[in-house]
């Protein structure tokens, strides 16, 4: 999928107008729209901005990638990527006695061991 089209889809797929992205990036409606009809390149100032208001990665902004995360979550360890993809898979209800449940545990203090003295 080339940019333009990328760009496009998450416009009208969030419920938002030409005007209102346009606003957003501030550029005028016409450039906007020259940029979703491919006739002009967006620049890269632009282009995130719009990523981190649609929370989309550069990659799949530019139609690199179909991951919406991209390549920015390399930095996770694979049970890190494990407790997300179980998370997406609970329901909000869920979710919240999750939240709760560490809440609570960080409140906690913290856990000293005592050391006997050796004499």
């Amino acid at each position: 999928m080339k940019y333009y089209e990328r760009i496009r889809d998450l416009r009208e797929d969030s419920d938002n107008k030409q005007t209102y992205i346009a606003n957003l990036i501030d550029v005028s409606e016409a450039q906007y729209r020259r940029y979703e009809q491919g006739k002009n390149v967006i620049p890269i100032d632009k282009a995130i901005t719009l990523a981190n208001f649609y929370d989309v990665s550069l990659d799949y902004l530019a139609g690199q990638s179909n991951d919406k995360g991209g390549n920015h979550c390399n930095f996770l360890d694979s049970r890190e990527k494990e407790l997300i993809q179980n998370w997406r898979k609970i329901s909000v209800k869920q979710q919240n006695r999750i939240l709760d449940e560490i809440e609570d545990y960080l409140e906690e203090p913290p856990r000293t061991t005592a050391r006997k003295s050796v004499i």
